[in-house]
């Protein structure tokens, strides 16, 4: 199963480190996080994959020359950042057709993406998309989902003050061809996916529960939450 990488975002928030590292290369233990990614995607079957760049993108094609993963990975250089659901619409044709996933690369994640893979291969049929979603202490900051009994998302909850719950998603999806023959055929020029395509899919997304690490390391904090994990 291919995969695309968002991986072209500023890292504001984690600023000054991110004043010279781009910040899917920003370490987790010593190690690059696009590194860990391509590690656990490539030993979970997981390829090709395609890694949109934007914010100091010579550093990513450095990175990606020097690694193992380079015959792997497509590299696909944004001169302005097309957002998280323009990445993916400009580049369906790498696809070909077949289930494939989008990853928000920005997030420390050791989830078992050969459950995950399995789980969207059982999804109830009239789901055409399986996000991943993971437990967070700090709900008002995330993404809240709503889930029935068959875990299919009847609900999202952007960032409100008192969600229903705290069961988040974490920006990474399985998409069946069906959805992105809709995406394909669809005029409108998306540019956030979470904001703006979820959610028109309620009761049609199947939710599927990580128990291991999931952090987004969007903050200073949540960066030192991640690197003070133990081993």
């Amino acid at each position: 199963m291919k995969a695309i990488l968002l991986a072209g975002g500023y890292g504001t928030r984690l600023r000054p480190l991110t004043n010279t590292i781009p910040k899917c290369l920003v370490p987790i233990k010593s190690k690059p996080l696009l590194e860990i990614w391509l590690e656990r995607l490539t030993e979970a079957g997981i390829g090709p994959l395609l890694i949109n760049t934007h914010y100091l993108a010579d550093q990513v094609n450095d990175f990606i020359d020097r690694s193992p993963y380079q015959d792997q990975v497509t590299l696909v250089h944004e001169p302005a950042l097309l957002g998280t659901a323009g990445t993916l619409m400009a580049n369906l044709d790498f696809f070909q057709g077949e289930d494939g996933l989008i990853i928000h690369a920005d997030n420390y994640c050791l989830a078992d993406f050969t459950s995950f893979v399995a789980a969207h291969r059982q999804r109830p049929p009239e789901c055409l998309l399986t996000l991943m979603t993971f437990r967070t202490d700090t709900p008002s900051t995330c993404g809240i989902v709503e889930l029935n009994s068959q875990n299919i998302v009847v609900g999202f909850h952007e960032k409100v003050a008192n969600p229903p719950g705290n069961l988040a998603s974490g920006a990474i999806c399985i998409l069946s061809n069906k959805f992105l023959e809709w995406i394909k055929d669809n005029k409108e020029n998306f540019y956030d996916f979470s904001k703006e395509v979820l959610p028109l899919f309620v009761n049609k997304v199947y939710a599927w529960e990580t128990k291991n690490i999931f952090i987004d390391i969007g903050s200073r904090e949540a960066y030192q939450k991640a690197n003070a994990i133990p081993i």
